[in-house]
């Protein structure tokens, strides 16, 4: 065997040497690691207690005027005499807005002089006739001059009329659209008016919840202006037909709103309240989290003298403040984890940390 065949082998040799010894050391240092014990996960727990929660219905409602329209302008014409401003309260009839009147003022003049000529000529001829020195269609001509005076009269005072824009309900202007000298075109807007007492929150519910709600029932409901109160309503209207799209019924429900805080268009989260109480499971809101294999709580088992945790799929149902209802997975009395699951795995030991009472 030749010299440089040698030192191969025994290179080899001593790399097959270093790899064992690699691979006995990491076997030594795995064995200890999984022979250590995890120390306990700490843990605040709850216990999973009866209650009778007031049933409710919930959806999103839309809060709405009892009236509301955009005033827009009737008529051709500029704008001279404005009588609001933006904010303003009015009254039922108040005057908004005139407009340029100057020709038909002129054109108005003209036309009466020419009814007043009408009634002169009509009141003589009713003298010719009752000495019968005119004949009757000479009679009936001129009546029915004086009647098509006194019509192009009306027509042109009631053309007059709609040049000035009054407020057609009480309630509260919004931002003036127009300033004087403007030209307005008919339906150009004027100002946004809205009565807003009493107000209402239209909200749809699925036909099958129908028979839940009656005129008359109560319903609170919250907007994102004023996350912290709680308004309350009453049903006022039910609608007689299901949307086929939806297969929805919408219901409105009332309420005054004497302090402005409603305003149209608002989005609400409402809840019809029904008079019968439900039994429920309730745990605290923590203590449900989503996972791959859907809702689950974690509950505390004692196994060996040892507080051990037990994953359980639940169904979450209505959420009442700071507790949530479960319809399945757990009995009166369980311990659940309320806070503190991120770091658990099903089997894990916990120890018990602080006890909530209050949710």
């Amino acid at each position: 065997m030749s010299k440089r065949l040698k030192i191969i082998l025994m290179m080899l040799a001593g790399m097959t040497l270093l790899v064992s010894a690699i691979a006995y050391k990491n076997k030594i240092e795995m064995e200890r690691t999984l022979s250590q014990v995890r120390p306990p996960a700490a843990v605040r727990v709850a216990a999973v207690t009866a209650d009778k929660w007031q049933q409710k219905i919930f959806a999103v409602g839309t809060i709405a005027a009892e009236q509301g329209v955009d005033v827009t302008a009737p008529l051709p014409g500029t704008v001279v005499n404005i009588n609001f401003n933006s904010g303003d309260q009015v009254n039922l009839g108040d005057t908004l807005l005139s407009l340029d009147t100057g020709i038909q003022d002129a054109e108005l003049s003209g036309l009466i002089a020419t009814l007043s000529l009408k009634e002169v000529q009509f009141r003589r001829a009713v003298q010719l006739l009752e000495k019968q020195q005119i004949s009757q269609s000479d009679f009936d001509y001129a009546k029915a001059e004086k009647d098509e005076a006194t019509a192009l009269v009306d027509a042109k005072q009631a053309f007059i009329d709609r040049k000035t824009v009054y407020a057609p309900f009480s309630g509260e202007l919004g931002i003036r659209l127009v300033n004087l000298g403007t030209y307005m075109e008919p339906g150009d807007p004027i100002v946004s008016l809205q009565m807003l007492s009493p107000i209402h929150v239209d909200f749809a519910i699925p036909e099958r919840q129908l028979g839940q709600v009656e005129i008359g029932q109560a319903v609170e409901f919250k907007v994102r202006a004023f996350p912290g109160k709680i308004y309350e309503a009453k049903i006022v209207t039910i609608e007689p037909n299901v949307q086929i799209g939806s297969r929805s019924v919408r219901v409105r429900a009332s309420l005054e709103n004497k302090d402005g805080q409603l305003k149209p268009g608002m989005f609400a989260e409402t809840w019809a309240i029904q008079r019968e109480k439900k039994a429920v499971l309730k745990v605290p809101r923590t203590a449900v989290t989503f996972s791959p294999f859907g809702q689950i709580v974690f509950v505390v088992v004692s196994k060996d003298g040892s507080s051990l945790v037990e994953r359980r799929q639940v169904t979450a149902g209505e959420i009442n403040g700071s507790a949530v209802g479960l319809d399945s997975g757990v009995s009166e009395g369980d311990i659940v984890v309320a806070t503190g699951q991120n770091k658990l795995r099903n089997g894990m030991s916990v120890v018990v940390t602080e006890t909530e009472t209050d949710y």
